[in-house]
């Protein structure tokens, strides 16, 4: 399996991927955000299964990087970083990375994202395309999703998500009123039963509550999971924000 290493420090790079070498993956180090744009074009190379990056990059931010890559393929991408706050955790999924993990990280912990990451993108790559006109979509008070081409929309408006975020609504959309305990969606949208990923979780969680601009859609079940619980008739989403109080991307 290849992975990319996007990592500015030589000396961080090394030892990582002589780690990872050790367990079987195939490391190709770069050292900034154009070579991992240009490392990531199609060419006759085995493409790779996940993308490493690490936010603090000497030609760009990270967060750039990450929008960039996102724009031209579907590549698993880990964001590695020592910026342990929820806005920043928030903002990098919200530009489509499909993990987070903060330095300084367990070795073994790192491992099983990569592997996490790169199962799900392989089992996405190989779903057959479904007829378009097979399945109704689910409404949800003013909330519609449309499972085969993976469309949200709040009010008639599109709402774009991450793979993740939809995978995990569309999980929660389709048995609404039922709990789901924490470790059965980690099962069925992680595809992993690590620990470690409970965080991520409630990442997903809070962002999606953001972004459908409905926090009461998604309730939490203290000690238990989540479940997702149908507005009533006429329940507007909230007003999205104004200009002055727009949230805004992290600093780096």
């Amino acid at each position: 399996m290849r992975l990319l290493l996007v990592e500015d420090d030589d000396h961080v790079a090394g030892a990582l991927s002589a780690v990872l070498a050790k367990h079987g993956l195939a490391v190709v180090h770069v050292r900034n955000g154009e070579e991992a744009l240009r490392a990531l074009l199609p060419d006759e190379a085995e493409p790779f299964a996940v993308v490493l990056l690490d936010l603090g990059l000497p030609d760009q931010d990270g967060f750039e990087v990450c929008g960039r890559i996102r724009r031209i393929c579907t590549t698993p991408v880990i964001m590695v970083t020592a910026r342990s706050d929820v806005r920043s955790r928030i903002h990098g999924l919200n530009l489509g990375a499909d993990d987070y993990v903060v330095k300084p990280y367990d070795t073994g912990e790192l491992l099983a994202r990569i592997h996490a990451v790169s199962r799900r993108g392989a089992t996405a790559a190989d779903q057959p395309a479904e007829d378009g006109g097979a399945e109704e979509p689910l409404r949800l008070g003013p909330v519609t999703v449309e499972l085969p081409t993976r469309q949200v929309s709040v009010d008639g408006a599109a709402v774009s998500l991450t793979r993740k975020e939809f995978d995990l609504l569309a999980l929660l959309a389709q048995r609404p009123g039922v709990v789901f305990r924490r470790e059965q969606i980690i099962s069925e949208v992680w595809r992993t039963s690590w620990e470690g990923t409970g965080r991520t979780l409630e990442v997903h969680i809070a962002s999606l509550r953001a972004k459908l601009r409905m926090p009461a859609l998604i309730e939490t079940v203290r000690g238990v999971g989540y479940r997702l619980v149908v507005p009533a008739p006429g329940t507007p989403a909230c007003p999205g924000p104004g200009p002055s109080d727009s949230p805004r991307p992290p600093a780096s």
